[in-house]
């Protein structure tokens, strides 16, 4: 996920000076359509109150082209830089990108349009939308503030590191290029493992070795955490308008993590989606921005591989390179010792270790592997492509690594550290759009303090965000990283998806998206909509609770004897605690049904014509700039008092 947007201020509507009410109108049974009634030639509100039901006027985009870069910065996110280039370096290159092309063609693009559509012809944000369908849903909404909360809670922690690089990117020499030094004995921590390592774990971080280790809070990163949530509570003010090896496909771990980086990357149930397309006239092409959006994406993070996979390589060598010099002067000196014969040694100039090429070194090595001095390494290039390319140590161990042998250092990292932290914010405009549209929608109270929700959600945010500032708060971060969100987010989708499909019904969607856009989407989304996708995600849901249960999830830590990072088993409390993390996000599907429920046994009449009647809290601003032919809004009750 990840071009900033900006959320747009709301407050009771008004028409000509008078005030109105704006009634969405309840949706028809399958059996009983209403056929559209076109407008009289003077407006009347007798042929609005016969026409199709359309919801109000919203708060809309400046231009298309808003829109588009805002959808696609919350698309396009930090995951694409280094989530990705992982998975694809991990899984066989080719054979995971066409793997992951699969599954965005059969997954992703019919569930983004899916959800781009709804937010569209509802024109609500993700509450709205669920309840509209059916009161019993608004629960799905709710769970996609959720897990937006949590992505938003350990993201913007990512930011503030983001921008403690970039601060600290303003000196000369960077202040990870050497290994400090006490005296003359240089750290011992840093010598053992590599400058940039040592700048991120101890320096950055000064982690402790496991997650049971609570430690202090770390100043430093408490300001940049306090930083990054203020830029993203001024930025929320300003409103929407400012702004290979085919074998790996027999392994269904490829597949779920294929499957997840599709939800992730296009930020599918969210709510972002549906929200950023609630602002859309209804005429706008959303079939044609799912696709192109998707394309975006995926050519961003193929784009991102290919430059990963330079700097990376430039970095292997340099290190291996750096390896066989050093091993080169311990056969040296054994030679010199007696130790080794000869016979044994590899041919270079002796007065000069580094003339050993790492081809002749290697060749040397498998020839003599059983032969070789303890402590002689074999200087793997695979192996130190591997290192620290998982997550956040790609970008603050391994490209900083690699900046540091680039001229003009502080140029080139403070330039990275800004594209990273450009990234981030998008995507978390986007998460919060996610939650605080909806809410705005669905409680007018909220609509009227729209600063204060904004401001009230940053503090929050920021307070339990601080949970991620300890010293074994880069744990956390991976804990919610790995399973707080993606969990509940596949089970969002999949009601959402169930919702649609087969409670609504696919053909009733696909007639609405009919009479939305002027043209009828290919039958093959209700196929997709009511089999495939949703076959597929319950395969993945199934696949990953498995998954948990069989093999105990692990964490990276770094420890600090061996300087060195291990995987270590989450303790029974943290794996407690992903279990709550899990049950509160999706807690608010079972109890928004159960309350509809009731409420039906309470009040039946009542709610047997709630469905339809959502709403608006926020229409009072200006019209949407419609991006082809004016917006008719038919359909709605609009009665002057």
């Amino acid at each position: 996920m990840g071009s900033a947007s900006f959320l747009h201020q709301a407050e009771e509507a008004t028409f000509c000076g008078k005030n109105t009410r704006m009634e969405k109108q309840p949706l028809p049974a399958d059996d009983d359509k209403v056929e559209a009634v076109e407008p009289a030639a003077d407006g009347g509100t007798e042929a609005m109150q016969q026409a199709a039901s359309e919801p109000p006027a919203r708060a809309g985009w400046n231009s298309k082209v808003e829109y588009f870069l805002a959808q696609v910065g919350f698309s396009v996110g930090l995951g694409n830089v280094w989530r990705f280039p992982y998975l694809c370096h991990q899984n066989g290159g080719g054979a995971f990108l066409l793997l992951y092309v699969l599954l965005m063609l059969v997954m992703g693009i019919p569930l983004f349009f899916l959800e781009l559509a709804a937010g569209q012809d509802i024109r609500q944000g993700s509450i709205g939308v669920w309840k509209y369908i059916s009161p019993r849903l608004a629960g799905i909404g709710y769970s996609s503030c959720v897990v937006c909360f949590f992505v938003a809670l350990y993201y913007n922690v990512i930011l503030s590191w983001s921008l403690f690089y970039l601060g600290s990117s303003f000196q000369y020499p960077l202040p990870w290029n050497h290994c400090p030094k006490q005296g003359n004995i240089t750290e011992k921590e840093c010598e053992d493992s590599s400058a940039t390592s040592y700048f991120w774990y101890r320096k950055a971080l000064n982690i402790t070795d496991s997650i049971d280790e609570v430690g202090s809070f770390n100043p430093y990163i408490v300001g940049c955490l306090f930083a990054a949530w203020t830029i993203v509570c001024l930025g929320m003010f300003k409103g929407i308008k400012s702004s290979v090896k085919l074998e790996i496909w027999g392994d269904i771990q490829v597949w779920r993590q294929a499957a997840t980086q599709v939800f992730f990357a296009l930020g599918l149930g969210f709510g972002s989606i549906i929200a950023y397309s609630s602002y859309n006239p209804k005429n706008n092409n959303c079939h044609r921005d799912a696709f192109t959006v998707s394309f975006i994406n995926f050519m961003t993070s193929v784009l991102a591989t290919l430059v990963v996979f330079a700097v990376l390589g430039f970095r292997a060598k340099r290190e291996v390179k750096i390896c066989v010099e050093n091993n080169a002067r311990k056969l040296l000196q054994q030679y010199n010792e007696g130790l080794v014969s000869q016979g044994h040694m590899p041919t270079f100039n002796y007065s000069d270790p580094g003339s050993l090429s790492v081809d002749s070194y290697r060749n040397w090595f498998q020839k003599h592997v059983k032969t070789i001095p303890g402590n002689v390494t074999e200087c793997d290039l695979e192996k130190e492509m591997q290192k620290g390319v998982e997550g956040t140590g790609l970008a603050f161990i391994a490209f900083t690594e690699a900046i540091t042998q680039l001229p003009g250092g502080p140029f080139w990292s403070a330039l990275f550290f800004l594209m990273l932290l450009n990234l981030g914010l998008s995507t978390m405009f986007g998460t919060m759009e996610g939650i605080l549209a909806p809410l705005r929608d669905r409680f007018k109270f909220l609509a009227k303090n729209k600063t204060k929700l904004t401001v009230v959600s940053c503090v929050i945010g920021f307070m339990i965000g601080l949970l991620f500032t300890q010293r074994c708060g880069n744990y956390f971060v991976t804990m919610f990283d790995d399973y707080s969100a993606t969990l509940p987010l596949i089970i969002v989708v999949v009601f959402e998806t169930f919702s649609v499909s087969w409670l609504y019904g696919a053909d009733r969607f696909l007639d609405d998206i009919e009479a939305m856009l002027g043209w009828r989407p290919y039958v093959i989304y209700k196929y997709l909509w009511k089999y495939v996708c949703l076959l597929a995600m319950l395969g993945l849901l199934v696949a990953t609770t498995v998954r948990m249960f069989m093999k105990t999830p692990t964490y990276m830590s770094w420890n600090h004897e061996t300087a060195s990072e291990i995987h270590l088993p989450y303790p029974s409390w943290a794996l407690a605690v992903l279990a709550l993390l899990i049950i509160f996000a999706m807690l608010p599907v079972p109890v928004g049904f159960i309350h509809s429920v009731v409420q039906d046994w309470r009040w039946p009449t009542h709610r047997d014509t709630e469905t339809g009647h959502y709403s608006i809290v926020n229409g009072d601003e200006t019209p949407m700039t419609d991006m082809s032919e004016p917006d008719q809004r038919n359909g709605f009750l609009v009665t002057e008092s």
